[in-house]
């Protein structure tokens, strides 16, 4: 009986193999079962993470200078050395914000658009010189930034919580 695949052992594999032959082996899903293995490929799972930073790059979000915003994000966060990340990219591998680009979150038009968990604040028309407030006052200091905030979802999900008066499913 052969003993069960890791990533690792596919891999090297399939560098015997035809092109085909790799390809179709690549598709093959690994399943990790071992937690330590998989905190080891994923080390977000050990880190002190406080907040996640999405940043919307779609393309209205982007004809309103998102990707500058999440420049800003990128470049203030690591300044102030609570950016997550590999220390070969100048981040910090204990730090506490995650940033993340994302595509159109539905209100690219008044973009660009920054969403802030766990606390689901939604920011629009948010410029990068905007992006030193809302890391010092809402990251740092947990004041929402109420000038360019649009909406702020439940935490508990509840349709009293967020005001909407449209019907939804859960």
């Amino acid at each position: 009986m052969r003993p069960p695949r890791t990533a690792t052992t596919r891999w090297r594999s399939n560098l015997s193999l035809s092109p085909v032959v790799a390809l179709e082996r690549m598709a093959e899903p690994v399943f990790i079962d071992d937690v330590a293995q998989l905190r080891t490929l994923a080390p977000v799972t050990s880190a002190p993470i406080r907040h996640h930073v999405f940043v919307c790059t779609g393309k209205s979000c982007s004809a309103r200078d998102s990707a500058e915003v999440k420049d800003a994000f990128e470049r203030e966060l690591k300044a102030r050395g609570i950016l997550f990340g590999r220390e070969v990219k100048g981040k910090n591998p204990k730090g506490s914000v995650v940033l993340t680009e994302c595509a159109s979150v539905g209100f690219c038009a008044i973009g660009a658009a920054v969403m802030i968990y766990p606390d689901g604040v939604w920011y629009a028309q948010v410029r990068a010189p905007d992006v030193a407030e809302i890391i010092e006052e809402h990251l740092l200091n947990g004041r929402v930034v109420e000038r360019l905030a649009l909406l702020k979802l439940p935490a508990e999900g509840s349709r009293e919580e967020s005001g909407a008066d449209a019907d939804w499913e859960a």
